[in-house]
């Protein structure tokens, strides 16, 4: 679990990303998850947008990716979000302590 000031890092590190994902109308499936957990492992800090055809919310779809991949949400602002995982190979951000 991440600290507010934690998480206000990582929100500003976000600012500046493109989104590397969209979720459309075909949902969360098996590929979108697996494609998410790589890009979480590589990246460490994913975002993301919903599209209006989507049958998920930015919060819906946030959610069950973060609980499918051990994620953490950092934010969730209109139709984008951010996910962050720390990276078992290759961590390159250092968030402050605790």
């Amino acid at each position: 679990m991440i600290t507010s000031k934690q998480r206000s890092y990582l929100k500003k590190l976000s600012h500046g990303l493109s989104p590397i994902f969209q979720i459309g109308k075909g949902g969360m499936t098996d590929n979108i998850m697996k494609q998410f957990d790589e890009g979480l492992e590589a990246r460490e800090l994913v975002k993301s947008t919903v599209l209006k055809n989507s049958l998920f919310n930015a919060r819906e779809a946030c959610e069950t990716i973060a609980e499918s991949t051990g994620a953490e949400i950092v934010s969730v602002i209109g139709n984008r979000f951010v996910l962050y995982r720390e990276s078992k190979k290759k961590k390159t951000i250092q968030i402050p302590k605790k």
